[in-house]
């Protein structure tokens, strides 16, 4: 890709960015560094479902080289090759649609990037003026460094043709993107507005523990169904919740979760077995139930704080919506939409049970702070 190509694409990126820097900007929010945090965890969302929506479409490869498409800045340009490529194939990963779909998606992710730029130069130039608490780099130059890695595994997603891992991996990051932003996000609302104490610290630090597992499960279960996807076994089984008729289908494990292998090949390079990708969709399905059961009681325990209350109410909701959506991919035999709004499902509950986690550990803390308080007021009254 020659040196013009790559100055148009970076233009392109910074317009991206611009639009939703411009609106930070000229907001009338009087706490730009906050108001850009949680625009970015906007944008990032929907850059996960947009990349749900490029990986279901099968886009993925719509431009078949990186960064650009067919060595130019936006396929206007490659048009003759797109064209020549959708010619031979036209069903092919290659058409002038899905060469569209991916590059809207690599300039969103750049866009994003440039953005975590602005952010990470913010609060290091802020931190050296006013030392304050709000503006701490940490977090910043560990986003910035996170995507950096993500654009590492966005490129050997298109030069490693959709290997599963590849793609699961580079799912995975996007998610961490996600709620590493609203962990940000959830602090400078903290300190803006800190919670009131409260009085049942045993309650709240037996909540501490519970988020913390329901967090890790909902991880598992995002890789597992980003395993699902990438090895396109969503339809693997086609009823519910039986699969081929019985509870326990014959599936090919070994197989169906050996990770470093070529999309629809065994690591020996022979075709894949439709039993291995029973294995894999059965395992998702099966595995949601646990999810269902921490996640609700997360929720359910959350729900005694009034502090929490509306984050758990809103984990409870979108839960069911997430249980129903699975379900009826299989029912509707995969349309597009209720795929899609599964993908945004698992991103939404990302995003919750980070700020449920922030909260309840901020809670916390304040908690035994105003306990200590409390405590060294009365002895001095002694």
């Amino acid at each position: 890709m020659d040196a013009s190509s790559l100055y148009a694409m970076a233009l392109t990126a910074l317009a991206v960015a611009g639009v939703p820097l411009c609106i930070v900007l000229l907001s009338s929010d009087a706490n730009k560094y906050r108001k850009l945090v949680w625009v970015m965890v906007f944008l990032t969302f929907d850059l996960i479902v947009f990349g749900a929506f490029t990986r279901l479409t099968d886009s993925g490869l719509g431009c078949p080289d990186w960064p650009g498409c067919y060595g130019a800045a936006n396929p206007f340009i490659a048009h003759e090759q797109i064209a020549a490529a959708e010619a031979l194939m036209p069903t092919g990963p290659v058409t002038k649609a899905k060469a569209w779909i991916e590059m809207i998606h690599r300039y969103l992710a750049m866009g994003i990037g440039f953005l975590i730029m602005v952010l990470m130069c913010g609060s290091i130039h802020q931190w050296i003026k006013t030392h304050r608490r709000a503006f701490a780099p940490g977090l910043p130059v560990a986003l910035f460094l996170l995507v950096c890695v993500q654009g590492a595994f966005g490129a050997w997603t298109v030069t490693l043709k959709l290997q599963p891992v590849i793609v699961t991996i580079h799912l995975l990051l996007g998610m961490t993107l996600l709620a590493m932003l609203a962990w940000l996000g959830e602090r400078e609302n903290a300190l803006m507005a800190p919670p009131a104490p409260s009085r049942n610290l045993a309650a709240l630090h037996r909540l501490r523990w519970l988020t913390l597992f329901a967090a890790a499960v909902l991880l598992v279960q995002i890789a597992l169904g980003g395993w699902v996807s990438t090895n396109y076994a969503t339809l693997a089984c086609d009823e519910f919740p039986f699969c081929d008729g019985k509870l326990v289908p014959d599936m090919d494990f070994e197989h169906g979760f050996t990770l470093w292998r070529e999309l629809g090949k065994t690591a020996a390079g022979h075709y894949l077995q439709f039993s291995a990708l029973v294995a894999i969709h059965w395992v998702h399905r099966n595995f949601a139930l646990v999810v269902t059961v921490v996640l609700g009681l997360a929720a359910w325990r959350a729900w005694r704080e009034p502090q929490l209350r509306r984050t758990a109410r809103l984990i409870a909701l979108v839960l069911l919506v997430q249980l129903f959506t699975g379900v009826a991919t299989v029912f509707f035999a995969f349309p597009l939409a209720i795929a899609v709004l599964h993908n945004a499902g698992a991103a939404l509950l990302v995003l919750l049970v980070t700020m449920l986690n922030y909260k309840v550990k901020y809670l916390l803390e304040a908690s035994r702070y105003a306990g200590v308080k409390s405590a060294a007021a009365a002895n001095s009254y002694r």
